[in-house]
């Protein structure tokens, strides 16, 4: 059996994972690191990193796999990780064509396009919004008869609440179709369901999830990206009827959409007029806006990192996770009008993290107790909306 180091491609082209390199470095492997070039100064791990490379910022798939390639005539990669949910896709890509082990195109699909997604899904028996992808528009037309308004425009491979329209009537479609162009097909329509978004982050191995935890947002995601607002997630109660609901949906879910191994971060809506839960989306990757870090806080588990000892196992030893607790927490984040906001004032002793993100108000909270959680994300939105809280135009850029 060769004693050789692994060899393995981290693909990232936003600052992010850290704890994934370095667990991965301290696990034997030597980790290469694949960005942005414009992220070059950022402040990765670069002692726990065997080299850095960088593509131009909007290097497409295919640059990148010729890269890689390149790459690759010295560098013999065991492994390639795509961390971003924009990597996810180009990871399969090198995988298939460099004929590396994970996860190919066809099932990294079903985490990136979200027509894809709500098809599998669908085909699964697994309850999803009504939706249509955009292509022939009589059939748009019928689509809008049967389902009853109001409706979302969705781009096909954007991450959050990016590039998504909320469309009320028939007529505000057709000059949007119209102004994308050859790109509509890039875009699907679904049922708007009024409702509470919960997602659940999970880690799975063999086909089985392993780990999993569960929160609710407070304004859903859509709202605080084109209103304005705090977003806010909290654990939901441990054992409740929504938690066993939601893990059972979630393994179903994975199952049906071919993860073998890895991390996830998928989404559900529960109608707020019938209960049902219906899946939004999902992602082969750890969620962002700090719920990695959330995740840390409550359960002692670093998702990052318990992903890569996922990565390098490679299911040779099974990986089975660290004991866990059971704590409460919220994370809160807020625009901020000062390029560093003095968080200081928050000195309770449930909060346990401070984002560092300049023109941000972050937070995260821990409690044994639901409860306190839920009174201090209430007291701390209305202060965060007095001391900080700023808007700015809805971009086109995901946030991660």
């Amino acid at each position: 059996m060769s004693t050789e180091p692994q060899n393995i491609l981290c693909i990232s082209r936003y600052f992010k994972a850290e704890p994934f390199l370095i667990r991965a470095a301290e696990r034997g492997a030597r980790v290469y690191l694949l960005t942005s070039a414009d992220l070059l100064e950022k402040p990765w791990p670069r002692a726990h990193l065997a080299d850095v490379f960088a593509v131009h910022k909007d290097a497409t798939d295919q640059d990148i796999v010729h890269t890689v390639a390149y790459l690759a005539r010295n560098i013999r990669f065991d492994h390639i990780v795509g961390l971003d949910d924009f990597d996810v896709e180009v990871a399969a890509k090198l995988r298939e064509h460099m004929r590396i082990g994970g996860m190919g195109d066809t099932t990294a699909r079903h985490f990136r396009d979200k027509l894809a997604m709500r098809a599998k899904a669908r085909d699964a028996g697994l309850p999803v919004p009504e939706f249509i992808g955009v292509f022939n528009h009589d059939a748009l037309r019928d689509f809008m008869q049967r389902v009853p308004g109001p409706w979302m425009l969705k781009p096909r491979a954007e991450a959050s609440a990016t590039g998504i329209t909320k469309i009320h009537a028939e007529a505000e479609l057709w000059p949007l179709l119209e102004k994308l162009g050859d790109k509509q097909s890039y875009f699907l329509l679904e049922a708007f369901v009024p409702g509470d978004v919960f997602h659940v982050d999970a880690l799975t191995e063999n086909r089985e999830v392993v780990f999993a935890a569960v929160h609710r947002c407070g304004t859903p995601p859509f709202n605080v990206a084109h209103g304005g607002g705090i977003f806010t997630t909290a654990t939901i109660p441990y054992g409740s009827p929504e938690e066993a609901e939601l893990l059972a949906f979630n393994q179903k879910l994975l199952s049906a959409f071919g993860l073998v191994r890895g991390a996830s971060h998928t989404e559900f809506i529960q109608s707020r007029e019938t209960g049902q839960f219906y899946f939004l989306e999902t992602s082969a990757r750890v969620g962002g806006a700090h719920i990695a870090e959330l995740c840390e806080a409550t359960t002692g588990l670093n998702l990052w990192s318990e992903w890569a000892d996922l990565e390098l196992s490679r299911g040779a030893p099974a990986y089975v996770p660290p004991p866990r607790r059971f704590d409460y927490g919220a994370v809160m984040i807020s625009l901020a009008r000062q390029e560093h906001p003095d968080l200081a004032p928050y000195d309770d002793p449930e909060v346990v993290y401070r984002a560092p993100e300049s023109h941000h108000a972050g937070l995260i909270l821990r409690s044994e107790r639901h409860e306190r959680v839920a009174e201090l994300v209430s007291a701390y939105s209305e202060r965060f909306m007095h001391d900080f809280f700023a808007t700015l135009p809805i971009s086109d850029k995901p946030s991660h």
